[in-house]
């Protein structure tokens, strides 16, 4: 196990570069590219760098050379035998050859594409455009590289003594709380902490603690780099990306109401078992379940990821019923700014409804609140996000307004479409 902290003073992270494989990202991340390489492979789409928490000033934070150091770095990276070979023989959800040969052919060739980096009041804007399945494959590591490279920022700071202190003080906080998660008889939790974690190292030590402190409890993460060193499930279905994209891909206002879930359906046709699950609230859950075809009750579960999390887990509830389908046998996955008190209320509230899992994140592997001098290493909300397809702005919705994205006018369209009526603004948290 590395000791972080002396890694961290000796160094000062130049031996660790903070991406170090195309592995390094998360498994939800493969599983989209390889749908989009087969049904939308020369979609034209651009991505960018949103920090949603302004008054973190990244662009006077962090060094510009530095940052294009580890992001051409990024652009050398290819998939070793070793991670090729996992990919194509390892068994996924329970599936062997998850990944299909003409994707991980082209998946082996991958070079990251160009990257346009620029500053403008305080902020790095940073995009990336070309083909969709070229491009999408920057989202994780860029949002890695800028959360380390701000942690790499304060810590530079730090003498050899105070470094230790402050990696035992994390290390004891997160004990603390796998201590108190012990006692939910039934947890099932995975780590879902990549894109905005502290470090690559703190990530790791995160798992290997959850590993040994939560034992069949902790089902997985997120990660493929180090699901694959400790040889434990990699976890990840799909996000708001595909119908984002979809939807800026509509012509008229009836494609945009079935976008999403011409997404689902063309994800029905490649997956099956736990890779069926729902993320409804892209353009709002409620709209979504009122207007879902009938197949998609019969999908194994849905995942929580904005709004209030109990009110979105009881209308999941709701609807199962109102379509002849059991709760208890479906799966709700939360996943949005979850820590332990949050996830000990959810248990106890839904469990023996339905089957509950967690997806913990940013709390997980990026919780040094408190533990620095002006709080300089609290977590904050950096997003990367499709902003357009084909010349097209994507939107967001989301169940919580704060997390709204794209053009006014498209906002406003959007809420028409989806029938999206008013919405109560809840804090975004991570």
């Amino acid at each position: 196990m590395a000791d972080i902290a002396t890694r961290v003073y000796n160094h000062k992270w130049k031996i660790d570069p903070i991406v170090r494989s195309l592995l390094d990202t998360d498994f939800y991340k493969l599983l989209m590219c390889q749908s989009v390489y087969r049904n939308h492979p020369e979609t034209q789409v651009r991505f960018s760098l949103i920090n949603r928490t302004t008054d973190i000033r990244l662009a006077e934070l962090i060094d510009e050379g530095e940052l294009r150091q580890q992001l051409d770095h990024i652009r050398t990276l290819r998939l070793t035998r070793g991670e090729s070979t996992w990919l194509r023989g390892n068994t996924f959800y329970g599936k062997r050859q998850m990944f299909r040969p003409d994707f991980m052919e082209w998946f082996e060739q991958l070079r990251l594409p160009p990257y346009t980096l620029e500053k403008r009041n305080g902020q790095y804007e940073l995009t990336f455009e070309g083909r969709w399945p070229d491009v999408m494959m920057w989202e994780i590591s860029a949002l890695a590289v800028l959360m380390e490279l701000r942690s790499r920022a304060v810590l530079e700071t730090l003498g050899k003594f105070e470094l230790q202190v402050l990696y035992a003080r994390g290390m004891t906080k997160l004990w603390e709380k796998i201590e108190r998660l012990r006692g939910l008889d039934g947890l099932k939790l995975a780590d879902f902490g990549t894109r905005r974690r502290h470090s690559f190292l703190w990530q790791d030590w995160c798992v290997q603690a959850m590993i040994e402190g939560l034992g069949d409890r902790f089902t997985g993460t997120s990660n493929c780099l180090i699901a694959m060193r400790h040889d434990i499930e990699a976890i990840g279905t799909n996000a708001h990306e595909l119908p984002m994209v979809q939807a800026a891909l509509a012509g008229t206002d009836a494609e945009l109401a079935r976008a999403p879930y011409k997404v689902l359906a063309d994800w029905h046709e490649e997956h099956d078992g736990n890779l069926r699950i729902m993320l409804p609230d892209t353009f709002g859950t409620r709209g979504f379940l009122e207007n879902a075809p009938d197949w998609l009750a019969g999908w194994t579960g849905i995942r929580i990821d904005s709004g209030d999390p109990a009110e979105g887990a009881e209308t999941a509830i709701a609807w199962w019923k109102a379509r002849g389908e059991d709760p208890s046998q479906k799966l709700i996955i939360f996943s949005d700014g979850l820590d332990v008190d949050k996830i000990v209320e959810l248990h106890h509230r839904f469990a023996g409804r339905a089957k509950i899992s967690f997806g913990w994140g940013t709390l997980l592997t990026n919780d040094f609140r408190g533990l620095v001098p002006g709080d300089g290493l609290a977590p904050f909300s950096l997003v990367c996000k499709a902003v357009s397809a084909n010349g097209q702005p994507t939107v967001k919705l989301s169940d919580n307004p704060n997390k709204a994205m794209g053009p006014a006018a498209e906002i406003e369209r959007y809420k028409r479409v989806f029938a999206v009526g008013a919405q109560a603004p809840m804090e975004v948290v991570v």
